[in-house]
């Protein structure tokens, strides 16, 4: 398990998946799995022989028109919804409020007082 403070997970978030397997699969070698969602968006698991090494998440809904395609990063926290509420004493912006992934973990957006958003992420323990 990642311990509390460390970058946990890294994800691509495109629009055009397919070309993004293409290239990494034959940059790195990577290997893809889909993995189900319950918002019926695509998400795959990036691999490397049976090492999980990222995501690669599709944005399809206008929710993400006008963001660019980019890298985006989880840290693990202990207690996600305790470590958001200092966040936000502390002056951050919650983005996108906790929620759970099943089998994966709890999940939100935060926004720090710079104005750059990070994931934040409790691992599932199971």
């Amino acid at each position: 398990m990642i311990e509390h403070g460390h970058f946990y997970w890294n994800e691509l978030n495109t629009r055009k998946a397919k070309k993004a397997m293409e290239f990494y699969g034959e940059s790195f070698g990577w290997t893809f799995e889909e993995m189900p969602m319950e918002s019926g968006d695509s998400y795959y698991i990036c691999k490397m022989g049976e090492a999980l090494v990222g995501g690669i998440f599709t944005m399809p809904s206008p929710d993400f028109d006008g963001i660019p395609e980019h890298w985006f990063s989880y840290v693990a926290v202990d207690d996600i919804d305790k470590r958001i509420a200092k966040a936000v004493s502390l002056g951050a912006t919650v983005v996108r409020e906790p929620f759970d992934i099943e089998n994966t973990g709890r999940i939100a957006i935060v926004q720090d007082v710079n104005g750059a958003n990070l994931g934040w992420m409790t691992p599932f323990a199971g």
